[in-house]
């Protein structure tokens, strides 16, 4: 097993590691921007560097600073978490180039060929995984949109070959919506993937998201940490499927409640998808976890007491190459950790489970809770502290957080602050237990979605589970959400220390790009200054430190002058820039589009609210931006 592990990750995942970790007797390596610098998975660490600034293409996406920090740690080893570098098989190659360093995770080239999917999809094809159909070379006219149309009727989807989550998928309804929707895949493609590349498949008008998670020996695994000679392929006794997980419910194909076993899936069903997977993982030469993702055509008119029957459609949609959010349903259900799993295939240790032993029992469901409006159409919050936060407990509940009472909100990332994972024997129960643990969720000074999780569990839809992804976007009463926000929603509290008597104080220096925790105790004395730019390290000699790009704290450096008259066009919410349709010199009207800004899996257009001309463009094509920002500015 590994001596020290760093984790290239934040908030509650880089904890759920570290705590696996720790159970192993493992040291772990925390690494933090400047916007988390006080981040929980900071403190739970044995040791952190700073990365970087705030911008998560500085810092977290920064794989060589991430590895310079494992290499000033001495860690030998670097588990991804998901999100950030988890997917990269760039990054990836980069770690096992890396000497002395082991990645935790599935080898770079077969991350490669699943991560384009296209190519998985004709793995999945050869190893008689059905596929919806679909293209499987990528296509760059309009014209090969309508032909595919023409053939397996619409509405069509097109996909980017790098996306996930719904980014990068576009659904077209009409031959004349072709053009258009294809350039906006590719737009997004390139934007989040640095790969425009995309694909065609029929769109299923109600589909069911069933995945099924899997944990794959390495078959050349030898005693000197898995680093065998790799000549070896896994076969299909080497993966073990650990039962599914229904995710079908979603709002703009993100997922917010995931649930296992699938109330809809009879066992025969469960069994046919579950050994796809295992064939599907065992052709692509896969090891250590990953999850294979399904689509499962719904009987809408079925009576809820009778599942889905063995005959019934499913697809294979996709290969996660990482441990995903929902797998602590997985966890609860078969009592497996498989962030120990992965660890122990990584280090050579191999499995400790095999097929037999697997025994799904009970129920469990797991709700995100994310900071996010869901009255607003989940509209990320933009500040927030938590003022009271007692989370849930008692027999079959588990949360899985970083944050602590009194942090504030960091929001230059993803919105999920926590998870809540119940387990029950039975789904009835799971449901009853569910709405106990959410009454007893007391957040404040941050708004969340847990009213709108309160809301679904008694949803007639969701309790029967009959429900799939679309029914969120398209069936639900956007009234009966703001109902719920309003009767047992939270708001979010502006950030600041309101306490200017302070006899314990707590201070962060960094040495070398190291963190260090220092407390005083003061009695009466006035407050001691900081430096301007934050708190310092002392500078040092030896040791490594890892790239840091210098940040400006005070915002003086982010002032943009607008000439009388003029008007600084701003970003509206946080989000990405996706395409900039002006230049410096442009003569723009009123209500022209100057930018294209993706927040909350929808494109937005940014418009001129009058005319001028384009005085500065101050973003360009991907930039991560937050609300107020300035975008354009006019004179």
């Amino acid at each position: 097993m590994f001596d020290k592990v760093l984790v290239a990750n934040r908030g509650e995942i880089a904890v759920r590691v570290m705590r696996a970790c720790a159970e192993l007797g493992v040291d772990t390596v925390a690494v933090y921007s400047d916007a988390d610098k006080h981040g929980g998975h900071v403190r739970y660490a044995d040791e952190a560097y700073n990365v970087g600034p705030a911008r998560a293409a500085d810092s977290y996406l920064d794989g060589e600073a991430v590895v310079e920090a494992a290499r000033a740690a001495g860690a030998d080893a670097i588990h991804p978490g998901y999100g950030f570098l988890a997917e990269n098989a760039d990054f990836a190659a980069r770690v096992e180039a890396a000497e002395g360093i082991t990645w935790v995770g599935p080898a770079s080239d077969a991350m490669e060929r699943l991560g384009e999917k296209t190519h998985a999809r004709r793995v999945m094809d050869d190893a008689d995984v059905p596929i919806v159909p679909g293209t499987t070379e990528p296509v760059t006219d309009a014209e090969a949109v309508t032909e595919f149309g023409d053939e397996h009727g619409y509405p069509v989807a097109i996909k980017a070959e790098g996306g996930g989550g719904g980014r990068g998928m576009k659904v077209v309804e009409s031959a004349d919506e072709a053009e258009e929707a294809l350039e906006s895949a590719k737009r997004e493609g390139e934007a989040y993937f640095s790969n425009d590349s995309v694909y065609l498949e029929r769109y299923l008008q109600n589909p069911r998201h069933i995945e099924v998670q899997i944990v794959a020996d390495d078959p050349a695994a030898g005693s000197d940490g898995g680093s065998g000679d790799g000549d070896a392929s896994v076969a299909e006794s080497d993966v073990v499927h650990l039962g599914e997980r229904d995710c079908s419910l979603q709002r703009r194909h993100q997922k917010v409640i995931e649930e296992g076993p699938s109330p809809a899936l009879s066992d025969e069903l469960r069994e046919r998808i579950g050994e796809a997977a295992r064939r599907g993982v065992a052709a692509a030469d896969y090891t250590n976890a990953g999850t294979v993702e399904f689509l499962v055509e719904e009987d809408v008119d079925r009576d809820p007491s009778e599942p889905l029957g063995p005959d019934t459609p499913f697809y294979f949609l996709e290969v996660n190459t990482r441990i995903q959010v929902e797998h602590t349903v997985t966890e609860e259900l078969t009592g497996i950790d498989i962030v120990k799993e992965q660890l122990r295939v990584a280090s050579g240790e191999g499995l400790s489970v095999s097929q037999g032993d697997v025994a799904l029992e009970g129920h469990a469901i797991e709700f995100r809770i994310n900071a996010e409006n869901a009255a607003k159409e989940f509209q990320p919050a933009n500040e927030g502290r938590l003022d009271t936060y007692d989370p849930p407990g008692g027999i079959g509940v588990r949360v899985d957080d970083a944050l602590r009472q009194g942090d504030e909100l960091v929001t230059d990332y993803d919105s999920m602050i926590a998870k809540l994972i119940v387990w029950a024997p039975d789904r009835e129960e799971c449901l009853a237990r569910s709405k106990r643990a959410l009454a007893e969720y007391d957040l404040e000074g941050v708004v969340t979605i847990v009213p709108f999780h309160r809301l679904m569990l008694d949803d007639q839809r969701f309790v029967d589970g009959t429900h799939t992804t679309k029914y969120l976007d398209e069936e639900l009463d956007d009234e009966l959400i703001a109902e719920a926000q309003e009767k047992w929603g939270t708001e979010s509290s502006a950030g600041g220390d309101d306490d200017e008597e302070v006899s314990e104080r707590e201070f962060t220096v960094e040495v070398n790009g190291k963190r260090f925790e220092v407390e005083l105790e003061e009695r009466g004395a006035p407050a001691i200054p900081v430096p301007e730019g934050g708190a310092g390290g002392a500078g040092g000699g030896g040791g490594q430190r890892p790239p840091q790009a210098k940040s400006d704290d005070d915002g003086e450096g982010d002032s943009v002058d607008v000439a009388e008259g003029g008007e600084a066009i701003e970003a509206e919410m946080q989000g990405t820039i996706l395409s900039v349709d002006v230049d410096e010199g442009d003569q723009v009207a009123a209500g022209d589009v100057v930018c294209v800004l993706e927040a909350m899996k929808m494109e937005n257009d940014v418009v001129a609210e009058r005319g001028g001309t384009v005085a500065s463009v101050h973003v360009g094509e991907g930039d991560s931006v937050d609300m107020g920002d300035v975008l354009i500015v006019l004179e």
